[in-house]
C-alpha cells in the first residue's frame, strides 16, 4: 500500500466497527482492499469546517461530505449555538437544503442531531433556495440557520452553510468559535444521533407565500407591471430550487408570460444538461437561449442550484442575446432602484449601498448622484449583511458583488436570486414604458457614468507546490509592485493584508477599516482597477480588471467596446504570464 500510512489504514479501519451503518463500511472495506488512492483521498485529513462551514466531495471518509461528517459538525454547531443563548430555554434553528445527491440526507441528520440537543428545529418540507432559508431565520426568530448546498460547485460535491441569527452566514467572532467546537468533535461517539421528532417542525407552501409577498413588496414601478404584463421571459433553474418558487412568483406579479425550460425544471443533482450548473457560464444558458430565440423572447434568466444566483441574457441592438456579467446587473439593478427611490420620494439621505471591493466601481458613481452613502467590503456576501446588521438605523437600500449575487431590502441576508429575478422583470417593464430595452439602460448609464468593462481570470495552481507558488505571487507583487500598467501610472496600492492604502501621488499612508484579507488592489492614472486575491475555496490565484473610457455618443458603443475588450486581452494577458 504505497503512500498509504498506518495512520491512515487506522483511521480507515475505524469507520468499519457498528457504529457506522453497513453500506458505509461496505464502502469502507472497498476501498481498503480495491482503491488505494481514493482511500488516501478519503482519509488523509478530516474535512475541514472553514469559516462559511463545510464543503467537499461526497463519499465515505474523514474527508468526504457523508452523514457521519456533517452530524458531527452538527453537533459541534449545536454545542456552541446553547454555549451563546444560557438563557433561551429552547433556541430553535431553521434548516433548508437544495437540489443535490444525498442533500435531503443530510439535511435530516442535521434536523436529528439538533433537535436530540434539545434544539427547535424548523425544517422545510423539500427543497428551498438558500435566500428563502435566510429569509426564515429572522421570521421565525431563530438563533441560527443551515443549508445543505455545494451552490454552483460540480454535482460531486455538497456543502453545509452555517447563519447566525441575523440570517447571515457567521462572521467573526462566531465563524472561528464554531470552528474550535466543532475540532473538538473528533469521534462519532461525541455526536447525540437520538432525534426528538416532537421538536422537528416542517415549513411548507405557507412559508413560501410569506416569502413571495416579501418580494412583491419590493415594487416599486407596479403600474408598469400592469401596462407591459405581456413581456416574454424564458427562465431556467438549472434542477435546481429556483423552480419552486420564481414561476410562483411571476405569476403572482402579473407576468403571464413566463416560459420556462422543461428539460432544466427536473430537479437532479446531476445536473444531466450541463457541464456545470453555473449562471456565470454562457453554456448553461444554452437551452434557455435556443428557447429564448425560438419565441422572441425579451429576458433570459438562470438561477443556480440553490437559487441565490441568477445569469442574465438580454437582446443588443442587434436581437442577438448577450449574457450579462455580473457587474452590469448589479449596475442596471442599482441605477432603477436609486432612481425609482429619488422620483417616489424615498431619499432622506440616510439610505445606503453596498459592493464588494472586487465589484465595478460604477456602483459608487450611480450612488453618488443621488448621494447615496455607499461601503465597500471584503469578497463574500456575508460581510454585506454584516454591513446591514451593524448599520440599523440606515436603510439598506440594495448590494451586489461581481459574481452574480445581488440583494434586494433587507428581509433577506444573503443573495437572493429570486428578488432580483422579480426586479430584473420590473426594470424590463419600466423600460419598455420609455420605449427602451434593458440594453438601451446598460448603454445610458455608460453615456451617464462611463463604459465601464470588466473581466475575471483565474490561474489554477494545484497542489502543495501550486499553494507555495500563489504564496510567493502574492509576496512578489507586495514587495515589488508594478509601477506602469498599460502605460498609465500606478497611483494607489491598497494591501488588505496589511491593512494600508498608498497615495502614490501624495505619499501618504491611510488605513483600510476592514478586516484583514490576502488581497492586493492597484488603481492607476486613468481609472483602471487591478485586484489580486488567492480562492478561499480552490487552489486559484483571480485577477480582477475594471477599466473605463467616456462615451460620448451613443453611436460610439460598438467601437468603444471593441476598444475596451481589447484593453482586457491585454491586462489578462500581461497578468497571466
Amino acid at each position: 500500500m504505497e503512500n498509504i500510512t498506518p495512520n491512515i489504514i487506522e483511521k480507515a479501519k475505524s469507520w468499519l466497527s457498528d457504529q457506522y451503518d453497513l453500506e458505509t463500511r461496505l464502502q469502507v472495506q472497498n476501498l481498503i482492499d480495491n482503491d488505494h488512492n481514493e482511500l488516501l483521498e478519503s482519509f488523509y485529513k478530516n474535512l475541514e469546517f472553514g469559516t462559511g462551514g463545510l464543503r467537499g466531495i461526497m463519499g465515505v471518509g474523514t474527508n468526504r461530505m457523508n452523514i457521519y461528517t456533517v452530524a458531527m459538525a452538527t453537533q459541534g454547531f449545536a454545542n456552541y449555538i446553547k454555549k451563546m443563548f444560557p438563557n433561551i430555554k429552547q433556541p430553535s434553528i431553521a434548516i433548508g437544503y437544495d437540489c443535490r445527491n444525498n442533500s435531503r440526507e443530510f439535511a435530516k441528520i442535521t434536523a436529528d442531531v439538533m433537535s436530540a440537543n434539545n434544539i427547535k428545529v424548523f425544517i422545510f418540507n423539500s427543497l428551498r433556495p438558500t435566500p428563502e432559508l435566510s429569509f426564515a431565520i429572522r421570521e421565525l426568530n431563530c438563533q441560527a440557520g443551515v443549508v445543505i448546498t455545494a451552490s454552483h460547485n460540480p454535482k460531486e460535491y455538497n456543502g453545509y452553510k452555517a447563519y447566525w441569527e441575523d440570517g447571515g452566514q457567521l462572521v467573526n467572532p462566531h465563524d472561528k468559535n464554531v470552528i474550535n467546537e466543532v475540532e473538538k468533535i473528533t469521534d462519532i461517539s461525541m455526536v447525540n444521533f437520538k432525534a426528538n421528532e416532537n421538536l422537528i417542525e416542517y415549513l411548507d407552501e405557507k412559508f413560501d407565500s410569506i416569502y413571495i409577498n416579501k418580494i412583491l413588496g419590493l415594487s416599486l414601478s407596479p403600474n408598469a407591471i400592469k401596462k407591459h404584463s405581456n413581456l416574454s421571459f424564458v427562465y431556467t433553474p438549472i434542477h435546481g430550487t429556483g423552480g419552486q418558487i420564481i414561476p410562483k412568483l411571476f405569476e403572482q406579479a402579473g407576468f403571464k408570460n413566463l416560459h420556462t425550460v422543461e428539460e432544466q425544471m427536473v430537479v437532479d443533482g446531476n445536473f444531466p444538461t450541463v457541464v456545470s450548473p453555473n449562471p456565470e457560464e454562457k453554456a448553461a444558458l444554452t437551452l434557455a437561449i435556443e428557447k429564448a430565440k425560438k419565441i422572441n423572447a425579451d429576458v433570459v434568466l438562470a438561477t443556480d442550484p440553490d437559487a441565490d444566483r441568477v445569469g442574465i441574457a438580454i437582446k443588443n441592438d442587434k436581437g442577438d442575446f448577450i449574457l450579462l456579467n455580473g457587474n452590469q446587473t448589479a449596475a442596471i439593478l442599482t441605477y432603477y432602484l436609486l432612481t425609482k427611490w429619488n422620483e417616489l420620494g424615498k431619499l432622506t439621505g440616510n439610505e445606503y449601498i453596498v459592493k464588494t471591493i472586487v465589484t465595478t466601481e460604477l456602483l459608487f458613481d450611480i450612488a453618488d448622484k443621488f448621494n447615496v452613502k455607499k461601503f465597500d467590503v471584503l469578497t463574500g456576501f456575508k460581510f454585506i449583511a454584516d454591513k446591514i446588521l451593524h448599520n440599523p438605523n440606515m436603510t439598506f437600500i440594495g448590494g451586489g458583488e461581481e459574481s452574480y449575487g445581488y440583494l434586494i431590502g433587507d428581509f433577506v441576508r444573503d443573495k437572493d436570486a429570486a428578488s432580483a429575478c422579480f426586479m430584473i422583470a420590473e426594470i424590463t417593464a419600466w423600460a419598455a414604458e420609455q420605449n427602451l430595452t434593458l440594453f438601451q439602460i446598460l448603454k445610458n448609464i455608460y453615456k451617464e457614468f462611463g463604459f465601464y468593462k470588466e473581466s475575471l481570470i483565474s490561474l489554477t495552481k494545484k497542489g502543495i507546490s501550486g499553494l507555495e507558488e500563489i504564496k510567493e505571487m502574492m509576496q512578489r507583487f507586495r514587495t515589488q509592485p508594478p509601477k506602469r500598467i498599460l502605460n498609465s501610472n500606478v497611483v494607489e496600492i491598497k494591501d488588505y493584508k496589511e491593512g494600508i492604502c498608498k497615495d502614490l501621488k501624495l505619499g501618504i499612508q491611510t488605513i483600510i477599516n476592514l478586516p484583514k484579507s490576502d488581497v492586493l488592489q492597484f488603481i492607476t492614472e486613468n481609472g483602471t482597477k487591478i485586484s489580486i486575491r488567492p480562492s478561499g475555496t480552490e487552489p486559484k490565484i483571480k485577477f480582477y480588471f475594471g477599466i473605463k473610457k467616456k462615451l460620448n455618443d451613443i453611436a460610439d458603443f460598438d467601437s468603444i467596446d471593441a476598444e475596451l475588450n481589447s484593453t482586457l486581452e491585454e491586462l489578462a494577458k500581461l497578468f497571466s504570464e
